[in-house]
């Protein structure tokens, strides 16, 4: 897969003093792993802003700093959701040649028989799996297609999935991804839910 290429800088600039890269449309970060020294970097805000949210933490990016190219994953985030901004973000630095293991997401993708045919609802059990693989072959996402879900009651496990031979996938294999559920089912298990409420307030005004 194609590699995002991101422009940062070396910085010194630690602790609350921070908030003035901030202000400054800096976006602090970090840069680890094996091998490799901690560096505090910072990247132009608002190029990241954009190229940032498409990204998932199976994306192969390469951080170019000080004329060097720096192979990274995404590991963690820092963000003020009430500004929608990137406050931190941190990076793990990758040997191309060593195996790794990432998170990869799952994106259904198809047309269920099931829910025109029977009104049935489509239940996403997993949202992402665990797999092993060299860094330039770990997918970004893996489609889930649901139009093989043709009754109610039919799944897709995580053995069904396609995955390129390149990748192992540690996840359980008998695990569930989707299952297309009775609508009926699932709004009996809302009201059973909703009994103990309807006791405990039958309670409440035989005591009053």
């Amino acid at each position: 897969m194609d590699s995002v290429v991101i422009k940062a800088t070396k910085r010194t600039v630690t602790g609350k003093q921070v908030k003035q890269l901030r202000r400054a449309g800096q976006l602090p970060a970090v840069i680890y792993g094996a091998g490799f020294e901690s560096t505090p970097v910072s990247l132009e805000a608002h190029e990241s802003s954009l190229l940032l949210p498409k990204l998932t933490a199976s994306s192969l990016i390469s951080i170019e700093l000080d004329g060097k190219i720096i192979p990274v994953l995404m590991r963690q985030t820092q963000k003020n959701y009430i500004r929608n901004e990137y406050t931190h973000i941190d990076f793990l630095a990758l040997d191309l040649k060593q195996k790794i293991t990432a998170t990869v997401e799952l994106h259904l993708v198809g047309v269920a028989p099931a829910v025109k045919d029977f009104q049935a609802a489509i239940l996403q059990q997993l949202e992402s799996i665990e797999v092993e693989a060299l860094p330039t072959d770990l997918p970004e996402s893996i489609s889930v297609d649901v139009s093989s879900l043709q009754n109610v009651g039919d799944s897709i496990m995580v053995k069904d999935l396609s995955v390129d031979k390149k990748v192992a996938i540690l996840t359980d294999l008998e695990e569930i991804v989707v299952v297309a559920s009775s609508t009926f089912v699932a709004e009996t298990e809302a009201e059973v839910e909703t009994v103990p409420e309807v006791i405990e307030r039958g309670k409440k005004q035989e005591e009053e």
